[in-house]
């Protein structure tokens, strides 16, 4: 068994991190603009998604929002933790 210590220090930062730039990416292929991701989840401007695209003061998606995006995006929710 493996110790949870032995994580580095900054593993959720960049855990957070690389999950936003995979949104960012897939998001992208799929020609949707953060506005309009931001509109089908409900939100009235692009901050919460730019915002936890690049973890800004530590804003990042939960696992709901991430299932919901895989929805909208036509994706599987493993694609967003591609080379985690």
């Amino acid at each position: 068994m493996k110790d949870i210590d032995d994580l580095p220090n900054d593993f959720s930062e960049q855990l957070h991190k690389n999950i936003g730039k995979n949104v960012s990416r897939i998001r992208k292929l799929k020609n949707i603009s953060q506005l309009k991701l931001a509109y089908a989840l409900g939100y009235k401007s692009v901050s919460p998604i730019s915002s936890a695209e690049i973890y800004y003061n530590n804003i990042h998606f939960n696992v709901e929002q991430l299932v919901k995006i895989a929805y909208i995006l036509e994706c599987e929710v493993n694609d967003f933790f591609e080379n985690i």
